[in-house]
């Protein structure tokens, strides 16, 4: 497990012009005062905090194994469906209830928030109030939404030099061929801007496929990314789980027979693999940009070295486990409650007479 010179980590924690990077607001419950006038502070008795977890199914592996560790490590988790959560805003301080019940920051020490794709809207708004609400959310809404997007995220990564597969995106049919040949000619990569596990991913080997494809997926009104194929790493990846500022665990993914996609959702198959330093600086740095204390950062091996190519903001760590053995559902708790704690840390000193 390698970590990211502290100086380099810190660099960029300060790096300028990128959507505000890593800025939260102190965790502070807004109205609770003091007789002076300054903010309360809220403190975990103990070392026992309670955990908020926000997830669709409580059933889901990486729910359940973060419950799991979180009882372990002594703490006390609760789950929450994400849209249950109803949401208060107005001239007083933000609140949430959830089915009738309203949930006070005084009762959260930290939220783990495990956003789908498919609610990344209302579940980036409940991850927003509890933010406003002063409480230490791991992973915050904006690092998120920028994930969503993969062409955003592209260009912030573009930003900070970080190698990428060259990457296209137009809207005029009459455009595509000069897209594909700035992509490094066929074939190529056709991607939704947003999407997940593979969906929305396909390979154009013609012209003509290329075009088909485009004006297909423009009637339905998506917008698409057209990418080059990188020819070495054809149906094969890396998955570098980020936890922080160490790479806690890797895998490499191979696609089944006939299938160039080597997400394990779609049949592909994944091995444990020791990370040469090169990958784990650009793993790492990758998730420092984007705002992200956890991330699935997936990774092309090319000639040139490491290539990123995605960065997720919930990732799943079930093949990740079973691949390599090493308790991702700890490693993610702990880093949680170390989280919390240094926001408090700071909250505290902040409040010093």
């Amino acid at each position: 497990m390698l970590r990211l010179p502290r100086r380099a980590a810190a660099s960029l924690r300060r790096a300028p012009g990128a959507d505000n990077l890593g800025a939260m607001p102190p965790a502070v419950k807004k109205g609770a005062r003091r007789k002076d006038g300054r903010a309360k502070v809220r403190t975990p008795r103990g070392n026992r905090l309670r955990v908020l977890i926000l997830s669709r199914n409580r059933k889901l592996y990486s729910t359940r194994r973060l419950v799991e560790a979180a009882k372990t490590l002594g703490h006390a988790p609760r789950v929450l469906d994400t849209l249950r959560c109803n949401m208060v805003v107005g001239r007083d301080q933000p609140r949430i209830l959830y089915r009738g019940e309203e949930i006070l920051a005084d009762d959260v020490h930290v939220v783990i928030p495990r956003i789908g794709a498919s609610i990344t809207g209302y579940g980036l708004s409940v991850v927003n109030q509890l933010d406003l609400m002063g409480v230490p959310v791991l992973n915050a809404a904006v690092p998120i939404a920028r994930s969503r997007d993969k062409l955003r995220a592209l260009q912030l990564l573009s930003r900070f030099g970080i190698d990428i597969p060259r990457t296209v995106m137009c809207r005029y049919r009459d455009e595509v061929e000069g897209a594909v040949q700035m992509v490094g000619g066929l074939p190529c990569i056709i991607k939704l801007i947003q999407g997940t596990q593979g969906v929305g991913v396909m390979i154009a080997n013609t012209e003509a496929e290329v075009a088909g494809m485009l004006d297909t997926l423009w009637t339905l009104g998506q917008e698409i990314l057209l990418q080059e194929l990188v020819a070495e790493s054809r149906g094969k990846d890396v998955r570098a789980l980020v936890v922080g500022d160490r790479v806690v665990a890797a895998m490499r993914r191979t696609a089944r027979a006939g299938e160039f996609r080597s997400n394990i959702h779609r049949g592909g198959v994944a091995e444990a693999v020791a990370l040469e330093r090169e990958y784990v600086e650009a793993a790492v740095k990758a998730a420092r940009v984007m705002g992200l204390e956890v991330a699935g950062v997936d990774m092309l091996e090319a000639r040139t070295g490491p290539k990123i190519m995605e960065v997720n903001s919930s990732p799943g760590f079930e093949g990740l486990e079973a691949a390599t053995g090493v308790d991702i559902a700890q490693r993610y708790v702990e880093h949680a409650v170390e989280y919390a704690h240094a926001r408090l840390a700071r909250t505290v000193g902040s409040h010093l007479v």
